[in-house]
């Protein structure tokens, strides 16, 4: 009897996938940018060191700032939020973690995750190692968003529905194109890069309400930034990971579609479709908020007057942010019923001091929850969601809302931006300092190197 091999065929061996999103990230040139992309990187980092310095006060960054005093290091790039330096794959590590800590940073629905949060930390450290400028800064980002949102096209809606954190997997490719692209390797390195990148690239979605949900975008910088610096010292890996059997879609998705990763985005950037956050919760949990604010405000809707409140969303979202009855701010981040009720009674959902703890446990809060039946559908768009509310009286109320469209207005989504940004840090670095780093940020392009901004950002 034979014994058939475990080996799958090559998928699509004439499309030769890495080495053609190699190419496209080597090609990213400052020069030829639109002035929207340049914007728009300059929108990523200001709200990137804003949820950066605000969560590196966070536990788990405790923890892993620890580990990095107890290895030891060079110190050669900034702990943003923090004091002192570490290593440049150290900075990686605790400023990506740091970033994701309160899950309060920007969104793609390209890769089903967070790109900022996966590409700016390795290049971040990088950059300030290396004292590379702030268009060269936005030329390596401009690369690892969008190799992270066509990585991320390649594998969906498989790899993430398997139960792996896109931000962690794709967005280790993504950190590893920035890098590479800010180190100038060639398209063959950069494959190369790909590969390393690609061995490496995990992380778990039943980890969310978890420490290791923040760990997944910080290891995604490490493993980019590690993938690149290797690939650089002439370090070999295969240059079709992506494609090859028992490579990365292969192994981590049902789906593998190639026409979809090379396939012009609308507007020539998946950058265009950024989505940032408002509310410090899930952002599949956003929409819900939206509808429940909205009817709370407009029909003065008050919690004593609620009978039933239905929650209407995919049902991809039962195995992302459905955790029924929150014990922790960490969990109630990933709850509809418990930031739908946080909306309806007027809990700040933009503040991440509202996400604790004792929030979990109040009792006219779990009352509230436990009025809210999340109602599962099939073929919405993730960031789809309809809410119903049945009042004592039995008349209800009716709202739906699609938190996954970008805004048109980049100044007035800059200006918000801003107002976040301040609302986070001006009480940690003041107010002075907070508005210095802002305008560094407003002349990214323009600056000589990044020292002088990352210096404002420690404490």
């Amino acid at each position: 009897m034979a014994i058939q091999s475990p080996i799958k065929p090559r998928r699509e061996a004439e499309t030769r996938i890495t080495e053609a999103l190699a190419a496209r990230a080597t090609g990213v040139n400052f020069d030829a940018l639109p002035p929207e992309i340049v914007e728009l990187s300059r929108q990523c980092l200001l709200d990137w060191l804003g949820v950066t310095i605000a969560g590196a006060g966070e536990p788990l960054i405790r923890i892993l700032t620890a580990e990095c005093a107890e290895e030891g290091g060079h110190p050669q790039a900034s702990l943003i939020g923090q004091s002192g330096k570490v290593s440049v794959q150290q900075a990686a590590l605790v400023n990506g973690a740091a970033s994701h800590a309160l899950d309060y940073d920007d969104v793609n629905l390209a890769i089903e995750g967070h790109p900022s949060v996966a590409v700016i930390p390795g290049l971040l450290a990088l950059a300030e190692h290396r004292g590379s400028s702030g268009a060269d800064f936005i030329t390596a980002f401009t690369a690892g968003y969008e190799t992270a949102c066509r990585v991320g096209q390649l594998v969906s809606p498989g790899h993430y529905r398997r139960g792996f954190h896109a931000t962690a997997t794709a967005g280790s490719f993504g950190s590893a194109a920035a890098c590479a692209r800010l180190m100038g390797l060639g398209p063959e390195a950069m494959a190369t890069a790909f590969g390393i990148a690609g061995t490496q690239a995990a992380g778990l979605k039943s980890m969310f309400g978890t420490s290791c949900k923040p760990f997944h975008a910080g290891k995604a910088a490490q493993n980019g930034l590690l993938a690149a610096t290797l690939a650089a010292r002439g370090f070999d890996s295969r240059r079709d990971v992506l494609e090859c059997a028992q490579g990365f879609a292969d192994t981590q998705s049902s789906d593998f579609k190639p026409e979809a990763a090379l396939a012009q985005p609308s507007g020539g950037y998946y950058m265009r479709a950024n989505l940032f956050k408002y509310h410090a919760a899930c952002y599949l949990t956003h929409s819900t908020i939206e509808c429940c604010r909205r009817m709370r405000d407009k029909s003065q809707v008050v919690p004593e007057s609620l009978h039933a409140v239905v929650v209407r969303v995919d049902e991809a979202l039962d195995r992302v942010c459905n955790i029924p009855s929150p014990q922790s701010g960490l969990e109630a981040k990933f709850s509809l019923r418990m930031t739908a009720a946080f909306a309806l009674a007027g809990v700040d959902t933009a503040s991440i001091a509202s996400y604790t703890e004792e929030n979990c446990a109040d009792p006219a809060l779990i009352a509230l929850r436990d009025k809210v039946r999340v109602e599962l559908v099939t073929g919405w768009p993730l960031s789809k969601s309809e809410v119903e509310i049945e009042l004592q009286d039995s008349s209800k109320l009716h709202d739906s809302d699609d938190s996954g469209i970008p805004a048109a207005d980049l100044t007035a989504q800059g200006a918000r931006l801003e107002g976040k940004f301040h609302a986070l840090i001006d009480s940690i670095v003041g107010r002075e300092r907070a508005v210095k780093v802002a305008s560094l940020v407003a002349v990214l392009d323009r600056l000589a190197d990044l020292r002088e901004l990352i210096a404002l950002c420690q404490r």
